[in-house]
């Protein structure tokens, strides 16, 4: 019986005040619509996502999801068109779900990003089931009225409720699972005679209700909380961070501020991780068991390895860090940046598409871009690798066992064999053998009395002008 789920993503977002869709406006990291689709069990077969506004950021969006293996089945858009209300949102849906052969429609919020995968794994499984939440202060929401025996009676929207039915507390999540054949006469059957003039899709699931019993069931509000708001932003990303934390911790993992620590759903920390406060882990991360992560960091799409030290205030993305490796504080690894077993970068080293392998270090000041650093070599402060000719990126490759001195720069593409040293304050512009030592120093000139000279010269010229 294939379940087919349809995502609500068309509105604006008129109080969020921003360009981008608020289905793309994240927490912890992922775009709200991105935890939706998440929380997708393997029972849907497909999802149908309704879009409109910001139509092209979406999409735009759901390709680079699906290009990097992050949906859960196939995904297809519905442009809805002038927005009409929920139930016209879902109407468009019809040719689509009747093409995937559904049998029963999940419905979600593109904008709900909190509901847990088991919640809507129990969803999905229903044949007819409507999420509800009991609020202390229900303004804003359709109130929910059962049956004796549990059953969905009615939902009445707010601006048709009358004060007593606003008084009840129990209110209309927005999550549903519906046999599609009846959800179907419903939605061809709705009508807009209402005070919004609109077409409500509580309207269809009331009719669907009638002919075969919806239940109730109760869900944490926490998991329906919707994101109108850049406040309702703020509160989901500490609902999220909390939740999201405290499995970590259960898990072995030591965050020695969560309060202060983000920590992204994609992010999978290993036993006896420690991180320390204000860090931030977002997209897909792989920290191995006894790492430490300093104060201050951001780390996005990283592979980490065990035992690894990664001091205060450093920024590192799409990087890999093996074993025992140092990094900062103050580092930063930009895309593309290896590090293997027990490497040292220091305090201000930046990389980028560089392979540092086995026992190198760079441990001051330098930038290393478009390069490969050999086994044990040794990388003074004060060194660039000059790969960039305002055209082209170049190499440099430097050989096992090498020392460069401080303060020299590579203009690449070059190559330094193994065992090289290269002196202090030196420009490399050309290849250098293995075990050569290379210099390029200009003669050192002193002027006995020279610096007097020159004060006394800068003083009359000052006191002249």
């Amino acid at each position: 019986m294939p379940t087919v789920a349809v995502i609500l993503a068309a509105g604006l977002g008129k109080r969020m005040q921003s360009t981008l869709p608020k289905v793309l406006h994240p927490i912890l990291g992922d775009p709200a619509l991105l935890w939706v689709l998440r929380s997708l069990p393997t029972s849907v077969s497909a999802a149908v996502v309704v879009v409109h506004s910001g139509k092209e950021q979406v999409e735009g969006a759901l390709t680079q999801w699906q290009q990097e293996g992050l949906l859960p089945c196939p995904i297809l858009t519905v442009d809805q068109g002038e927005p009409l209300g929920t139930g016209h949102a879902v109407q468009v849906t019809i040719a689509a779900l009747d093409r995937l052969g559904a049998t029963r429609a999940l419905i979600l919020c593109g904008d709900v990003p909190l509901l847990e995968p088991a919640t809507v794994a129990r969803l999905a499984a229903s044949e007819g089931v409507l999420l509800a939440m009991d609020l202390e202060d229900p303004a804003g929401y359709g109130r929910v009225l059962q049956h004796p025996d549990g059953a969905l009676k009615d939902i009445i929207e707010q601006k048709d409720a009358s004060a007593e039915l606003r008084a009840i507390r129990r209110v209309n999540g927005g999550a549903y699972a519906l046999p599609w054949k009846a959800l179907k006469l419903a939605l061809v059957s709705l009508s807009n005679d209402n005070s919004q003039g609109e077409f409500y899709l509580t309207d269809a699931v009331v009719a669907v209700g009638r002919q075969v019993p919806i239940a109730v069931e109760l869900c944490d509000p926490a998991e329906l909380m919707g994101m109108n708001s850049r406040k309702d932003q703020a509160i989901l990303q500490a609902l999220a961070r909390n939740r999201v934390n405290g499995r970590w911790m259960d898990a072995g993992v030591t965050l020695l501020d969560p309060d202060t620590t983000r920590v992204g759903p994609r992010v999978q920390l290993s036993m006896d991780v420690l991180v320390e406060p204000v860090a931030c882990l977002e997209g897909a991360v792989t920290v191995a068991a006894g790492t430490r992560i300093g104060q201050g960091c951001v780390i996005r799409d990283c592979t980490i390895g065990p035992d690894v030290e990664i001091r205060a205030y450093c920024v590192i993305q799409r990087s890999e860090i093996g074993a025992g490796a140092k990094v900062g504080p103050f580092a930063h690894l930009r895309e593309g940046s290896i590090l293997r077993a027990k490497v040292h970068v220091g305090n201000f080293v930046e990389t980028k598409q560089t392979t540092l392998h086995v026992g190198a270090k760079a441990n001051h000041l330098s930038y290393l871009g478009d390069a490969e650093v050999g086994e044990r070599s040794n990388i003074g402060a004060g060194f660039i690798s000059c790969n960039y000719d305002g055209f082209n990126k170049h190499r440099t490759i430097i050989g096992k066992d090498v020392f460069v001195g401080s303060d020299c720069q590579l203009v690449a593409p070059v190559t330094l064999g193994d065992n090289a040293i290269i002196g202090a304050g030196s420009t490399i512009t050309q290849d250098v053998p293995p075990d050569a030592l290379a210099l390029t120093r200009a003669p050192l000139v002193v002027k006995e009395g020279g610096a007097a000279r020159l004060r006394e010269k800068l003083r009359a010229k000052r006191e002249k002008s």
